[in-house]
């Protein structure tokens, strides 16, 4: 059964990105009530009570990392990553679209829960227009309520919030490289330790950084309570709903808010309406290209935190791009590595050099060129990249399509490899129309 959705409530609302339709729908009642009724201390315990996973990928408890920036520093910065990069992932992107003051009001109340007096939003510049521009007359909509600016509501709290417009690059997604980007620096990841965002972050100072959906969720906390979050999704440890992405060979693509620990089954067969006419479930990435591929096999697998990380895999962004039979896995991954490839920052000699190296091996297995050796160069390369041996997690993004392919489709490989086409399609690779230039 569809879910009664929590912080996509306002999606298709006409105008809901006007504060006069928000506030018509019960919008900033939770800032009044958090700044009004609560210490920040109180908030960071209710939200550590609800157990409020971040929805950026790695699900690491919001109130644990509020919890983690000193008290009493003098200067304290909250960042949301509103970044949305992985290939997949739309789910951002839509909230952004028709509800930004839900974010604004999350981001006001995450500020002042851990004390800061400067919020920064960080978008992609890709999406400048309309999402950009909504977001920046949103925030201009907040000041002149007396939501942002000095002494919102009467409480004595200031805030001011800045969006910040990217370049648009995929390891921006990872929180020290967002950071180098807004001081306006090449951005690259930085090593951890020492570089903790919560004690040294933006500008050398203590920093939260929170994804969008993470910071959406918090005005419903304040709200409701502890407690009643705590009864959703897949409680102790997967509480709340999730939003996820559909798209590739379904038959309704789309955005989905659905409980954590629903099955991958009834999301792609339920809310997803499950194949084209005449077409098999063939495989899946759960979180993004950046996360293990998942089969037929894994159907009844719970979408959460915990439960896919036991079969292999990882929840991620949530970015399910689903292939049929028709789809030749090798190609399929081919095109992910390509991705890779351009977006590696450079600054690891693993990720830089290895992202290049699978690509040109991809490309040759799917031009018709493979060699035996190939697949175990593949795995190889894969394994020096991953397993923490890059400072961000890109290198073990790039080796993740890869390790798993081959796992569920080798003998895909090995067709190309034997035969020189696609197991999918009679067609010789010598007489196929590439467009695409060799690496």
């Amino acid at each position: 059964m569809p879910f009664e959705p929590i912080i996509t409530g306002n999606v298709g609302v006409p105008n809901a990105w006007e504060i006069d339709v928000y506030e018509s729908r019960g919008g900033y009642r939770a800032l009044a009530k958090a700044l009004r009724e609560h210490q920040p201390e109180e908030l960071v315990d209710l939200v550590s009570k609800s157990g409020l996973r971040g929805r950026g990928g790695a699900g690491f408890p919001a109130g644990r990392k509020w919890s983690l920036i000193p008290k009493g520093a003098p200067e304290v910065y909250m960042v949301c990553n509103a970044d949305e990069s992985e290939p997949g992932s739309f789910s951002n992107h839509e909230l952004l679209d028709w509800d930004p003051h839900s974010l604004i009001e999350g981001v006001i109340i995450g500020s002042y829960a851990i004390r800061a007096r400067v919020a920064f939003i960080y978008m992609r510049g890709e999406f400048w227009k309309p999402t950009g521009q909504r977001m920046e007359a949103a925030i201009a909509q907040a000041y002149a309520r007396g939501y942002l600016g000095r002494d919102i509501l009467g409480t004595g709290y200031n805030l001011d919030l800045h969006l910040f417009i990217g370049a648009g690059a995929y390891v921006c997604g990872e929180e020290t490289a967002l950071l180098e980007s807004i001081e306006g620096n090449r951005p690259m990841p930085r090593p951890r330790p020492p570089y903790f965002p919560p004690s040294i972050g933006l500008y050398g100072k203590p920093t939260a950084v929170n994804n969008v959906e993470t910071l959406a969720n918090v005005p419903h906390i304040v709200l409701n309570g502890a407690e009643w979050y705590t009864r959703l999704g897949n409680p102790p440890r997967n509480p709340g709903t999730k939003v996820f992405s559909l798209s590739g060979l379904i038959k309704r693509p789309g955005n989905y808010e659905a409980p954590l620990g629903i099955t991958l089954r009834e999301l792609l067969f339920g809310y997803g309406g499950g194949m084209l006419d005449g077409r098999t479930f063939k495989a899946v990435t759960p979180g993004g290209t950046s996360t293990p591929l998942l089969t037929a096999e894994h159907l009844d697998v719970r979408m959460d935190y915990d439960s896919l990380p036991a079969v292999g895999t990882y929840l991620g962004s949530t970015g399910l791009i689903v292939m049929d039979d028709t789809v030749c896995i090798p190609c399929a991954v081919y095109h992910m590595s390509k991705f890779y490839q351009h977006e590696s920052c450079g600054k690891c000699t693993p990720c830089r050099e290895g992202t290049s190296w699978i690509n040109a091996i991809l490309y040759r297995i799917t031009h018709g060129q493979g060699r035996e050796e190939d697949m175990p160069l593949l795995l190889d390369l894969s394994d020096n990249m991953g397993g923490r041996k890059t400072v961000c997690a890109l290198g073990d993004f790039a080796g993740f399509p890869v390790t798993s392919s081959i796992k569920y489709f080798r003998q895909e490989y090995e067709y190309h490899i034997r035969y020189g086409r696609c197991p999918t399609s009679c067609q010789p690779a010598e007489e196929r129309q590439w467009t695409i230039s060799q690496p």
